[in-house]
């Protein structure tokens, strides 16, 4: 019997740190880790080409520096660190699993990961190799959403994998609003004018005028990761 053919062949999925978050809420848990780096595999499997950009909220959020007085750049570097260390655990997991992965920040750090370098990516993709992004842009101001745009249209990925705790793109916050309604599909400019919480809205624009399709799925969901590579019917498409 024929293996399914994937919707995608280049995809950037994009992690927020919370996603590797142990409890009660700090941390790298890597037990699920490991689980992530397992469905990641599942979908390297069909002959996809991954990049994955990570967040670092699970450690050090720049937000939250800057609430307790830290000056925003420096809050922001701290949160660009953070996601290093994310990077170093995720790198561990996959490579637990039996992936071959390059580990890349934007930060120059030698010791512990690659720096950017576009068409040294690429290939990297093109010998399945799985690649890890940390460090977002390299600068502050700048997400890793917008980072995870920026990278996706730099590697050519037909699309951001935008993994959340909730099945898609909502009205309003379903986990507090029982009545918030879901859209299967959303315009880019619908999800500004809204101001719904899907990605920054630099991100958003980004992917907008380069007509990048980001797909919004729940990462809980076991087999989520594989069944949107699939085609099928998960989460929100904002196109």
């Amino acid at each position: 019997m024929a293996s399914p053919k994937p919707a995608y062949t280049r995809v950037l999925l994009k992690l927020s740190g919370e996603a590797l978050m142990s409890k009660p809420s700090y941390g790298v848990d890597f037990e699920k880790a490991k689980a992530i780096a397992q469905e990641i595999k599942d979908v390297h499997d069909l002959g996809v080409q991954i990049a994955i950009m990570i967040g670092g909220g699970n450690i050090f959020r720049g937000i939250r520096g800057t609430a307790a007085g830290l000056d925003r750049a420096a809050a922001d570097q701290m949160g660009l660190l953070a996601t290093v260390i994310n990077g170093i655990a995720l790198q561990e997991a996959l490579e637990k699993v039996g992936l071959f992965c390059r580990h890349v920040s934007a930060i120059e750090i030698k010791a512990l990961a690659e720096p950017f370098i576009r068409r040294r990516v690429i290939r990297h993709l093109e010998k399945d190799r799985v690649v890890v992004f940390s460090a977002g842009i390299g600068s502050p101001y700048f997400t890793t959403d917008t980072a995870a745009a920026l990278r996706a249209l730099e590697i050519r990925a037909q699309v951001i994998m935008k993994a959340t705790k909730v099945d898609g793109v909502f009205s309003a916050d379903p986990m507090l609003d029982k009545t918030a309604k879901k859209f299967p599909t959303i315009h880019y400019i619908d999800v500004i004018k809204k101001g719904l919480t899907v990605m920054d809205s630099t991100a958003i624009s980004l992917c907008k005028d380069n007509s990048l399709p980001i797909l919004v799925f729940n990462l809980n969901k076991r087999g989520n990761i594989k069944r949107a590579v699939l085609g099928e019917k998960v989460g929100t498409l904002v196109h």
